[in-house]
């Protein structure tokens, strides 16, 4: 049967522009979220590849990997493509990257000023376009055992649960917190909602015993600590 238009399947491709040989050639870096996807998803459907499916699905949750890893298998079948199988596969995969957030370092940093946190998780944040609200957990050695994105924002700002984070990090043991999130223009001011989070977590640490050390705030240009600057 002749399809009613052009369409190639992705085996048609250029070795290059594959999503497997891609990874394989050009490392994880130059794979675009949709072609991760489309990795695990493995293969599409009649007039439709699995990367145009994969970047369907990411359309569906604006592009916010978070969102996708919150649908169950059950929801990503809903998605015309997606079996049960491929949604199984997906879930999976999004769940091993959330323990691994939460998973020991293997090598655990001692935190003994600002420039030892902003080392621990600058490479993760200082060329994002959005903002991101991690934290640090430290043990009683003050050794980072580990790091756990809460939340997920807009060139602008992000939302964050005070609930959400002590849960985090009540489940993990932790000792000590550091709180980290990037300002994507690169101005390293803190906002007024900055000092009041910071207010808000260094209180709700109190009341846990689990004492907020530092914020700080990330971008191309450096930091700026709380912590140094006498607000804590």
């Amino acid at each position: 049967m002749k399809l009613p238009y052009q369409y190639n399947s992705i085996s048609a491709w250029a070795a290059e522009d594959r999503p497997r040989e891609k990874l394989l050639t050009k490392g994880l870096d130059a794979v675009s979220d949709a072609e991760l996807l489309a990795i695990l998803i493995g293969s599409g459907s009649i007039g439709e590849s699995a990367v145009a499916l994969a970047k369907r699905i990411l359309e569906a949750v604006e592009y916010n990997l978070h969102d996708l890893g919150r649908r169950s298998p059950a929801d990503l079948q809903r998605f015309k493509g997606i079996g049960q199988a491929k949604a199984v596969t997906i879930a999976a995969a999004l769940e091993i990257g959330r323990r691994r957030q939460l998973s020991d370092l293997r090598h655990r940093p001692k935190v003994s000023c600002s420039r030892d946190a902003f080392n621990a998780i600058s490479t993760r944040l200082t060329d994002l376009h959005h903002e991101e609200f991690w934290l640090l957990m430290l043990n009683r050695a003050n050794e980072v055992f580990a790091r756990e994105r809460m939340s997920i924002g807009g060139v602008s700002a992000t939302v964050v649960d005070l609930k959400l984070v002590f849960k985090s990090a009540l489940d993990a043991r932790a000792s000590a917190l550091i709180a980290i999130h990037n300002h994507p223009s690169g101005n390293l001011d803190p906002s007024k909602a900055d000092i009041e989070l910071t207010e808000r977590l260094k209180q709700a640490g109190k009341i846990f015993d689990l004492p907020l050390l530092d914020h700080l705030i990330v971008s191309e240009r450096g930091y700026y600590s709380f912590a140094d600057e006498g607000l804590m």
